[in-house]
């Protein structure tokens, strides 16, 4: 397998997904075929920076967004420093590489009323699917926590005497996040349909199909994105948008911004703050609307 030292040390040693480790791989391999189709590089380890730049021009001028081609960017820097690091190269091509220019995409949430709607829509349907989808909406906005974190929950990383749940989460670090009532009671009624199942396959997993075995994220993202299809006009409905109003709606609270930093599981505050935006437009409105010496509070 081609580039399969580097693979294997996105995999064993910096622990990456197994989704980040394939989209490496196929950038990786996007530039291979590039520099050997164009440029008779049949390996990508003796290239330098102009055949680099030819292909950030040919991808630019195929349509491909700047952030786009900066995660293409990303995937060939970590690559050319484990091979500068492991001795298979003395300079590195990418070095003076700076990344292309992008707008920040401004992550509109969920509001409270259309995640009101959904759950409630889901309180309607019977049956354990109905009841599985309400528990994987609540999960979300209860708890903030990614798409492939969710899919990854044991049965063991419930606690209902602490009201906690514990979540593994990017480079295998865990966290664990309180879990509100009426969630916990979701879970309780979810575990007991569950149980009703006629063949569980994966059973230390904690959500899974009707046939007993774990699911999946494509499923997780058709679940979000068709009920809140019936409840939002928002052009995105997705999983991270949960996430996203999670983390919002806290700090719209007034909650710490370390505390929703821990909660989602950032590495560096830098992350959380992207979700800051909206707080700031909620205070914006309350100093308008609150302010004494304000003479357009109406």
């Amino acid at each position: 397998m081609p580039f399969k030292d580097f693979i294997d040390y996105l995999q064993l040693e910096k622990n990456y997904s197994t989704h980040t480790v394939l989209a490496y791989e196929n950038d990786l391999r996007d530039f291979s075929n590039f520099a050997e189709e164009n440029f008779d590089y049949k390996d990508i380890k003796r290239v330098n920076y102009s055949i680099v730049r030819s292909w950030i021009v040919r991808l630019v001028d195929s349509g491909i967004s700047n952030r786009t081609v900066n995660r293409k960017m990303s995937s060939l820097k970590t690559y050319y420093k484990f091979l500068l690091k492991t001795g298979q190269i003395e300079e590195n091509p990418m070095a003076k590489h700076k990344s292309l220019k992008t707008n920040k995409k401004l992550q509109v949430p969920f509001s409270e009323n259309e995640i009101d709607q959904v759950i409630n829509l889901l309180a309607e349907e019977e049956g354990f699917v109905g009841l599985r989808n309400k528990l994987i909406v609540e999960l979300f906005y209860a708890t903030g926590m990614r798409r492939t974190e969710l899919v990854n929950l044991k049965v063991a990383d419930v606690s209902f005497y602490q009201n906690t749940l514990k979540v593994l989460g990017k480079r295998n670090k865990e966290r664990i996040i309180p879990i509100i009532p009426s969630t916990l009671k979701t879970l309780e009624q979810y575990l007991d349909e569950r149980s009703r199942l006629e063949n569980i396959k994966d059973e230390r997993y904690l959500l899974l199909s009707e046939k007993g075995v774990k699911i999946y994220e494509t499923l997780v993202y058709r679940i979000i994105n068709s009920y809140f299809s019936k409840a939002s006009e928002k052009v995105k409905k997705s999983p991270h948008i949960l996430r996203h109003s999670f983390a919002t709606h806290l700090l719209n609270e007034g909650a710490d911004l370390n505390a929703v930093k821990e909660l989602l599981g950032h590495a560096s505050l830098a992350s959380t703050q992207v979700y800051t935006h909206n707080s700031i437009a909620q205070l914006k409105q309350v100093y308008k609307s609150a302010h004494p010496r304000n003479s357009n509070k109406d």
